[in-house]
């Protein structure tokens, strides 16, 4: 298991983020999910809602050997293999999804790859499919907790394209692909579960 990552806010953020999937993902169901990371995630779901097939991705290397790692040691058989994405292009390996998920990404990434993610689960739905993102976001412009104002200012020191977004911005680029904002649920540790429907 040496190349299985462990990202700390997993463990913290996996149980809130189930119950919520849990009773609007459809089972059976395919769900892609997008920048998977570490992978721990998609264990933990798989585990939990064993009538999903989920399909993990990554861009990076090394976040896709822990996505491989850590379901060569589950051995859950609702869990694919994980393929190369980057969300940013519209080269997307994989063909359609009844619901998409991207887990703490937009704000890890170029605004570029918010878009992407639009206009690639757009693609990847039909009518009525689910786009679920869960993270921190600014409502009308302004932080929601001092903590998160801490983390933006932190994440653009570390790259001036990354940046918690704005909630109105994101609602919009999703609008401009055919989705609609379903709902916004608040989360522990001032997050947000952004919930979204393809037109």
């Amino acid at each position: 298991m040496t190349a299985a990552r462990v990202a700390p806010a997993v463990a913290r953020n996996r149980a809130a983020i189930a119950e919520v999937l849990q009773s609007r993902l459809p089972q059976p169901g395919t769900v892609v999910e997008i920048a998977s990371g570490s992978g721990e995630h998609a264990v933990y779901f798989c585990a939990a809602m064993p009538g999903l097939t989920w399909q993990p991705t990554d861009r990076d290397d090394a976040a896709l050997a822990s996505i491989e790692a850590w379901r060569a040691q589950a051995r859950l058989a609702n869990l694919l293999p994980p393929v190369r994405l980057d969300a940013a292009t519209a080269d997307w390996p994989v063909g359609r999804a009844d619901a998409v998920v991207a887990i703490n990404m937009i704000h890890i990434a170029p605004w570029a790859a918010t878009l992407g993610l639009m206009a690639g689960a757009a693609r990847l739905l039909a009518p009525g499919g689910l786009l679920y993102l869960y993270g921190p976001y600014r409502q009308d412009g302004q932080h929601t907790a001092d903590s998160n104002a801490a983390f933006d200012a932190d994440l653009q020191a570390r790259d001036a394209q990354w940046s918690v977004r704005d909630l109105g911005d994101v609602v919009a680029a999703a609008a401009a692909e055919g989705l609609a904002l379903d709902r916004v649920i608040p989360m522990p540790a001032n997050n947000l579960s952004v919930l979204f429907r393809r037109r």
